[in-house]
């Protein structure tokens, strides 16, 4: 009975959410409704099951994420984004220029949502192109590809950062060896497959040439801008190899690890890119303080969202259905980390969006994270990458890459469609890989 109810559950998602066109949280908060009352929990238990797990799962996200969008839009109000990729690009030259944008897709996707770093970048991809004569495909899918990664694999992600909290991982090690991964998968799914789609013809439309580059006299410093958007990495990242070599008995140790604390990193972060490049601009601080309130707009439903899949998470547990499901994925033989690679994968070719599919596939497997064989920071790689599999045609991003690039829906299967189950197949190799040696 728990497994029927937990499959008719997802199908109720999946119906709502892609044929019913309901609102994302909306269906969460039915499909919890469902869940909990058809398990025999009394309405009252299952509305604190609710609350409960909305709150848990919001806690440490509306900090971080909304940090985030705060730090994302500094970057692309001050030309750092900008500086960024002009500076990657005289460096490598025009016969390395896919790999430029690569690199300036990584260290600006690394802060930025996805959404956010491709309609910044995008104008630059179209210029470069122009100037160059080069296939538009081939010069824009290695930076893609970066941001698609980042996106699904990295805190401050919204998908990879709630999966880390729901998991129990830490964060840093998260960090760490989703960088491990990442670095190898943006390769493989950018410059080295973007060959493939030279013959594409890839037009943008008038439409989409972006919004107005900034001189380069108005620009940030290269260094700046690249210190600016890599600062959480480097807290966080630095935190983690601090604190592994030092005794806990030192009185540096504190501050060592209170450096990578995600909230107090991203907070950082965004105080160190308001003062050095926000206000250098001769800008008001009212009037930043301004713009950083409306940064927070766009992540409203983003928060909701993930806040349903906590949610579900919750009255999975409260039910019993989380711990019956985890009894029987525990008598397969398959690897914990494929499992669950493979239900975010199903999850994600049903329902479109990464970041449900991520939540709604760690939910079900969370189970199995307590295996003490089993990483949990692995397990939040190994969901992400699933997460990712060949967005088509009921995912966003599709719809996004399709048009600024005016494909036809064949060409943005083969091309985009592609890319993105490149990543989440090499993404699952370096999650097994990098088993091995954990």
């Amino acid at each position: 009975m728990p497994l029927l109810i937990a499959v008719i559950a997802v199908a109720l998602l999946l119906l709502l959410i892609t044929v019913a066109k309901f609102n994302a949280f909306l269906s969460f908060v039915i499909v919890c409704l469902f869940v909990g009352l058809t398990m025999g929990l009394s309405l009252e238990d299952t509305i604190e099951a609710l609350k409960k797990g909305i709150g848990d799962t919001l806690g440490l996200l509306v900090l971080i994420l909304g940090f985030g969008a705060m730090l994302g839009h500094i970057l692309a109000d001050s030309g750092a984004a900008q500086r960024i990729t002009k500076t990657l690009v005289a460096g490598f030259g025009l016969k390395r220029v896919h790999w430029a944008l690569m690199l300036a897709g990584f260290i600006v996707g690394i802060p930025m949502f996805y959404s956010v770093g491709f309609v910044i970048l995008i104008p630059l991809v179209f210029t470069l192109a122009a100037a160059t004569g080069l296939s538009l495909l081939f010069v824009a899918v290695p930076m893609i590809a970066a941001l698609s990664v980042t996106h699904g694999l990295l805190p401050p992600h919204p998908a990879p950062t709630a999966l880390a909290d729901m998991f129990g991982a830490d964060m840093g090690l998260t960090m760490l060896l989703g960088l491990v991964i990442a670095i190898p998968t943006i390769i493989l799914s950018g410059p080295v497959i973007s060959p493939l789609f030279k013959k594409i013809k890839a037009t943008p439309m008038k439409d989409f040439t972006g919004s107005a580059q900034l001189e380069d006299k108005d620009l940030p410093s290269t260094f700046l801008s690249i210190l600016a958007a890599l600062m959480p990495v480097v807290l966080i990242g630095l935190s983690a190899l601090l604190t592994h070599f030092m005794e806990e008995a030192s009185p540096l140790y504190p501050v060592a690890e209170g450096m990578g604390n995600p909230v107090l990193a991203m907070l950082l972060s965004v105080l160190f890119a308001l003062f050095t490049l926000s206000l250098r601009k001769g800008k008001k601080i009212a009037e930043v303080m301004e713009d950083l309130g409306h940064s927070i707009s766009s992540i409203a439903m983003i928060l909701l969202i993930i806040a349903g899949a906590g949610s579900l998470k919750e009255i999975l547990v409260a039910s019993g259905i989380s711990e019956y499901l985890g009894d029987l994925l525990r008598q397969s033989n398959a690897s914990p980390l494929v499992l669950a690679w493979l239900i975010a994968a199903v999850i994600r070719l049903s329902i479109g969006s990464a970041t449900v599919a991520a939540m709604t596939a760690a939910g079900i497997v969370l189970p199995l994270v307590s295996d003490p064989s089993v990483s949990p920071e692995l397990m939040v790689l190994s969901v992400g990458s699933g997460s990712l599999i060949f967005s088509h045609v009921n995912d966003s991003g599709f719809w996004m890459f399709k048009e600024y690039l005016n494909l036809s829906i064949k060409d943005t299967l083969l091309t985009w469609s592609f890319m993105e189950t490149v990543i989440a197949v090499a993404g699952l190799a370096g999650v097994l890989i990098l088993n091995i040696f954990i």
